[in-house]
């Protein structure tokens, strides 16, 4: 949308991030049955704008998995100029980590893990 747009008419890196976070969240809550907390975000590679009017997918994925944590590849698409041919270009790709909690908040053991 306009209002998450920089003074060049593309859209916030952090917005992107933000989603790429709630993105990566799904699978790891679901390997996880419950609540999961990000961690850390173990690398953010940033190739291409997102521009306003971009029809914008998240594909994530596991890719490993701890004790207590899951690694989550995150991987983004912008589809370009939706009348027309509709280009779709990879636009971001990050890898981030989840922890699995309990009910305070705690780090848990993810079933499975012991």
């Amino acid at each position: 949308m306009p209002a998450d747009t920089n003074a060049h008419g593309t859209i916030f890196g952090g917005w992107v991030m933000a989603q790429v976070d709630l993105a990566g969240s799904v699978p790891a809550f679901e390997r996880a049955q419950g609540p999961v907390v990000t961690v850390a975000v173990n690398s953010f590679l940033f190739k291409e704008a997102v521009f306003v009017g971009d029809l914008v997918s998240f594909y994530a994925h596991v890719v490993k998995v701890g004790r207590t944590s899951i690694t989550i590849d995150v991987e983004v698409y912008a589809q370009r100029g939706r009348e027309g041919r509709g280009d779709i270009v990879k636009v971001t790709e990050a890898t981030l980590t989840y922890v699995a909690v309990d009910q305070d908040r705690k780090p848990r053991p993810l079933p499975g893990q012991g």
